[in-house]
């Protein structure tokens, strides 16, 4: 059993450096709602916000301290009596209140922002601490630009800090320029030479500037910090913090050469990760580790034939250990042989050798104009039907009624049989799949939609990918067209023809 010391405060700051961010500003209500499922994850502290930065961000920082449990709740504050007071009211119904307050203590701060001399910086951070813990118990203390601040200065100011009352000190790379040596130097050579260290916990904050926040948070555990700041997607000012959902894995799948772990729940990594996409309306990355679409597919042939043989051959930890159903191997232009049998089988078709051949090569084929092959283009490969057993586009058309769009859509399915309806929207995409889910009776909510370009020049195609969770099942859709709102039609019917085929399916088993 790992002791007290071993474990790794996740202390999150989505809602505050994150939110901040270019982007990814929410409403309160929003935020509420985020701020609940990072407790529901199992983070150690939440930075709700800067209380004292505007009526809104205090209204949304006071509400998440009434109604949220299960974590600490932190709100941010200068070392201004302001700022800490702001702080002190807005965390007063909280279970657990912290105040975080911070002053910048590097050189070109303190001339350039500060206007201050170092026995200033002090004098400030002690009335900040001292009158924070006048309000709470629990108290952080932050060296803005600590990385780039001298280091017998920064002994003297978390010194000051810790006899004030602080129990957490930050040690944050606020511009992202440290390198992982130089941040495990450094809070080695903190803990060893500031008095008092033993009796609080150090945190590190990494800036991702030069793509090293993740790295720097874990040579910082190396160094003795016992609490990582950082966000989900690795939002945050500029290019963003470390990831919470990297560094907790590296922490849980590598915890042999670490030593530590945390308190969070990892299979709910992705809902999470998700629904902040949902609220910023901003996606992760598909190369994205943990929780990009692409953490856990599979394209190459080579690889597809080693996971076939052993999961293990090239995956690290299991897909649903973060939330995910299952692995994914992707039909594309790079897959093999064995990739192609084992889906067709699992679709329920065995095939002879030459017949399997003709498959491959017009899938093959197929990866010239889209980027991979999915069951339904399987399916119409096999039996010649372009829907693969459902509904597909006839026409469509969209007119612009100036404040609305209305959309009309024909359909048809294997049994020739026709339909057509029309919907509005507050636009061309709304009044499209409005008038879908009219056509074929399915509505779903999505909980991604993406367009992109395929392709340079002439011969570029619009990709659309959307996913779905319908009745806690992830579905997803593809659709590439020269006409992006077509490709978009095709993705969103691709999913429904996934949600009628399953109806249909429990139809037949019930039934029999």
């Amino acid at each position: 059993m790992k002791t007290p010391q071993e474990r790794v405060r996740i202390f999150d700051t989505t809602l505050r450096d994150g939110e901040q961010s270019p982007g990814f500003t929410m409403s309160a209500a929003q935020k509420i709602a985020f701020a609940h499922a990072l407790a529901d994850l199992g983070v150690d502290v939440i930075e709700a916000g800067f209380p004292n930065s505007s009526p809104a961000d205090f209204g949304a920082v006071q509400t998440i301290a009434r109604e949220v449990r299960g974590a600490s709740i932190a709100g941010l504050a200068r070392c201004h009596a302001g700022d800490i007071e702001a702080c002190a009211r807005a965390l007063s119904e909280a279970a657990a209140p912290r105040i975080h307050v911070f002053i910048s203590t590097s050189p070109l701060h303190r001339e350039h922002k500060l206007g201050m001399s170092r026995q200033q910086v002090v004098e400030h951070a002690i009335m900040g601490v001292e009158l924070a813990r006048s309000h709470v118990d629990d108290v952080e203390f932050s060296a803005e630009d600590a990385f780039r601040t001298e280091r017998e200065f920064l002994v003297e100011v978390f010194e000051a800090a810790i006899a004030a009352g602080a129990r957490t000190v930050n040690v944050p790379d606020t511009v992202g320029y440290a390198t992982p040596e130089e941040i495990r130097d450094l809070f080695r050579y903190l803990r060893a030479n500031v008095k008092g260290a033993d009796g609080v916990v150090f945190s590190a904050h990494c800036h991702n500037d030069l793509g090293l926040a993740v790295a720097n948070s874990l040579a910082a555990i190396e160094g003795g910090a016992r609490q990582v700041e950082c966000t989900i997607n690795g939002i945050g000012e500029r290019a963003g913090n470390a990831a919470l959902e990297e560094l907790v894995m590296a922490m849980k799948v590598r915890g042999g050469w670490y030593g530590v772990d945390t308190g969070i729940d990892t299979p709910k990594l992705l809902d999470t990760s998700r629904l902040l996409s949902r609220i910023t309306g901003i996606q992760v990355q598909r190369n994205k580790a943990i929780v990009g679409a692409n953490a856990f597919a599979h394209e190459s042939g080579i690889h597809q034939h080693g996971m076939l043989k052993h999961r293990g051959t090239y995956e690290i930890m299991h897909p649903q250990d973060v939330g995910w159903a299952e692995s994914q191997l992707v039909l594309g232009r790079h897959s093999g042989r064995a990739a192609v049998a084992d889906r067709l089988r699992a679709l329920g078709h065995v095939l002879d050798d030459a017949r399997l051949d003709a498959v491959i090569a017009d899938a093959k084929a197929l990866t010239q104009t889209q980027h991979v092959v999915s069951d339904l283009d399987l399916l119409r490969l096999l039996d010649g039907d372009p829907s693969g057993g459902g509904w597909r586009i006839t026409a469509m058309s969209l007119i612009d009624e100036g404040q609305h769009t209305r959309a009309r859509i024909e359909l048809s399915d294997p049994g020739d049989l026709h339909v057509a309806q029309e919907a509005q929207g507050d636009g061309p995409i709304a009044a499209l799949f409005a008038a879908l889910a009219r056509a074929t009776g399915v509505d779903f909510e999505l909980e991604s939609y993406e367009v992109h370009s395929m392709g340079i020049g002439r011969d570029a195609r619009g990709e659309a990918n959307l996913s779905a969770r319908i009745g806690g099942e992830a579905l997803a859709g593809q659709g590439t067209s020269r006409d992006v709102l077509e490709a978009s039609a095709i993705a969103w019917l691709a999913v429904a023809n996934q949600v009628l085929r399953s109806h249909a399916s429990q139809r037949i088993a019930a039934f029999a």
